[in-house]
């Protein structure tokens, strides 16, 4: 699959000690939504930033749905797969290794994260995964994710994440040997400066203070 398979942007990185950042962008956004988060959450990091490819009555996404929190397994994975493959190549054509790469996803992109986690544990070294829910109900292969730290931000008056999904999710991915942490903050599905700074807070990022 060419590097150009998805209209993306790449920045590269200015400190070589800084993971390289894969930016999935929700429902609605662009290739260009994360950006700036990136550039706060891992200054120096290279960047990664795909567009989804499935357009919902012109909001762009990574993966249809059916109705809202419906959604065709198969169609999932077959999308993911497509990303994973995509990805392959724009690592090899950027030169970034897929061990250090992490994942920066909002809502669904948080959920193709969590999919790529969960279907091709090779193309990812883990992840910020910021208001997911469970897509695909199937655990990560046992030793998949052994050494990958994964965190997941969800709200707690969130009214499209059932309560009961973040726990569930967090349990797919321990299957698969993860180091999962997963928090609860005071807000609805948008993203918020206690995500932010929970985020760096997790990443390590200097204070800049």
């Amino acid at each position: 699959m060419s590097a150009d398979a998805f209209v993306h942007v790449f920045e590269p990185g200015t400190d070589p000690a800084a993971p390289p950042l894969l930016l999935l962008h929700g429902t609605g956004g662009n290739e260009r939504d994360l950006l700036r988060l990136g550039h706060t959450l891992s200054p120096g990091s290279a960047l990664l930033s795909p567009r989804g490819q499935v357009n919902e009555r012109g909001a762009l996404r990574f993966f249809a749905r059916l109705a809202e929190g419906v959604f065709d397994p198969a169609e999932v994975v077959q999308r993911t797969h497509a990303l994973a493959d995509w990805l392959e190549t724009a690592a090899k054509k950027y030169h970034l290794e897929p061990a250090r790469l992490l994942a920066i996803g909002f809502s669904n992109g948080a959920n193709i994260a969590a999919t790529l986690l969960q279907l091709r544990p090779a193309s990812l070294g883990g992840g910020v995964l910021i208001r997911p829910m469970v897509v695909l109900d199937q655990s990560a292969a046992p030793g998949s994710l052994a050494g990958r730290r994964v965190l997941l931000l969800n709200g707690s008056v969130d009214p499209i994440v059932p309560l009961d999904h973040p726990p569930r999710l967090a349990a797919l991915l321990r299957a698969g040997g993860a180091d999962v942490a997963q928090q609860f903050l005071p807000a609805s599905h948008n993203l918020t400066p206690a995500d932010v700074a929970a985020a760096q807070a997790w990443l390590g990022t200097p204070s800049s203070k």
